[in-house]
Formats: C-alpha cells, sequence, structure tokens
C-alpha cells in the first residue's frame, strides 16, 4: 500500500488473472499453500494480499470480497494465525509453519522463561500476566486492566505490538463491544489472546526441540520455495 498525494492507494490485481484471490476460504488455502503471507505489499512482488486481491473492494463492506472484512473471518476461525508478524505489520502464517515461526521468534522461550532470564521488559509482563489463563480481551479492557492509559504505563499498543512479532499474541477477532443493554454497539475491537489457547501448547511449543537459527532457515527455503524471485535478504528482512 503506497501514499500518493495523501492518499493511501491499493496495488490490486485485475479480476479476471488467475493469481486473483476472491474470498477468505480462498486466501486461507493461498496461507496454506505459501505459508506466510503480508498483508501489504512490500519488498517481494507479489508477497502480500494487497497484491492479490481486487483494489475497488478494499474497505468496501462488502462481506464476500473486502480483504479487511476477511481478516475477521479468518482470524475468528483459527485455521491460520493472524497478528503484526511482519515489519509490525499484519499477516497470515500457515499452522503448519506457525511453531517453527514461534520458535524463531520466540529464541525457543515461552514468555515465563524470558522473564524469568530477565529478557522480557516490564511493560510487556504486565500485559501477559493477563492472558496466562486462556484469555481473549478486547485491546481496550487489555489495556485498562494492565495498568496503561493517561495516568500509567504508555505506548500500549507499541508493546502489544511487539508481543505479536514475538509470537506471545496473536489477534483472535475484531468485535463489537457489548452496551448494558446486551447490545453490540460501535466498530469491530481487536481481541487478543494468546496462540497455546486457540492451538495448544503442545503444538505452539512442537519446534522448540530445533535450533532457532535452523527454524529460521527452514522458513527462509519456505518461502524461497513458493516465491524464487525473491532475495535472500528480502525473506530475511521480513522475516525479521
Amino acid at each position: 500500500m503506497d501514499k500518493e498525494n495523501g492518499e493511501w492507494i491499493i496495488r490490486g490485481i485485475k479480476e479476471n488473472d488467475p493469481e486473483c484471490i476472491k474470498s477468505a476460504d480462498a486466501l486461507i488455502d493461498f496461507v496454506n499453500e505459501v505459508g506466510f503471507l503480508p498483508l501489504f505489499k512490500n519488498d517481494i512482488p507479489g508477497f502480500s494480499v494487497e497484491e492479490r486481491t481486487v483494489s475497488r473492494y478494499w474497505w468496501s463492506d462488502n462481506k464476500e470480497r473486502d480483504p479487511w472484512l476477511w481478516r475477521q473471518e479468518i482470524a475468528q476461525s483459527g485455521k491460520v494465525a493472524y497478528g503484526k508478524f511482519f515489519d509490525k505489520k499484519a499477516g497470515f502464517v500457515s499452522l503448519e509453519c506457525f511453531p517453527h515461526f514461534a520458535n524463531y521468534r520466540r529464541d525457543g522461550y515461552d514468555f515465563d522463561a524470558l522473564w524469568d532470564d530477565g529478557k522480557a521488559k516490564h511493560r510487556s509482563k504486565m500485559i501477559m500476566d493477563l492472558f496466562m489463563n486462556g484469555e481473549e480481551l478486547f485491546s481496550n479492557q487489555a489495556k485498562r486492566l494492565a495498568g496503561f492509559g493517561k495516568d500509567g504505563e504508555k505506548n500500549f499498543e507499541g508493546v502489544v505490538t511487539e508481543l505479536q512479532m514475538q509470537t506471545y499474541l496473536v489477534i483472535r477477532d475484531f468485535r463489537c463491544r457489548i452496551n448494558k443493554a446486551g447490545f453490540p454497539y460501535g466498530w469491530p475491537v481487536t481481541v487478543y489472546t494468546a496462540p497455546e489457547s486457540i492451538w495448544g501448547y503442545e503444538f505452539v511449543s512442537s519446534a522448540y526441540s530445533f535450533d532457532p537459527a535452523e527454524s529460521k532457515e527452514r522458513m527462509i527455503n519456505h518461502i524461497l520455495k513458493h516465491f524464487p524471485h525473491a532475495t535472500e535478504k528480502q525473506v530475511k528482512d521480513i522475516l525479521g
């Protein structure tokens, strides 16, 4: 996604292009095929949802064709992982690749072990303490309960993004808040959870027996297999 004259421009694909993705299910299938897929255009041509969908459907509120709405459907499904995984920007990871992705990004550490070894920040601990028992929380709930805000800790969004980059949190859904009468209101709000609460600890940690560097090499090779025009440096930059 580029910005021209103050407006964001989607670099989409033609409807009749055989590589055009036309549904949330087709997007899930493609993520499962290629393993990793950022939401927006990056340095690797074709390696994004943006470049494989029709630009006019973005933010159209067309449930069947709007990739922005597909995010919610896909996050709810649990069929692939969704979060800010790529250079602090959103994207998808297949479940086949997620254990190695988590092993590399976590450097083989569960969050508790990371904290015990003095490698986690205090503000990260304040947030992660909310998610240790399978909780799913609206972003505004997590911000308040973790003590962020006007008179508390700062940079909630930045810390949550870092936790997603480390794969300790994922985006579970986008839901409207519920008022006292029990009715939904307002715009959908991001809902966070730990990946272990969706897929289980054994699955998420199943690549911990590998050296994180080996997990990284496996991911690089996986992406290069599907995007052979990419350079190894470009892939490494995407993976972080």
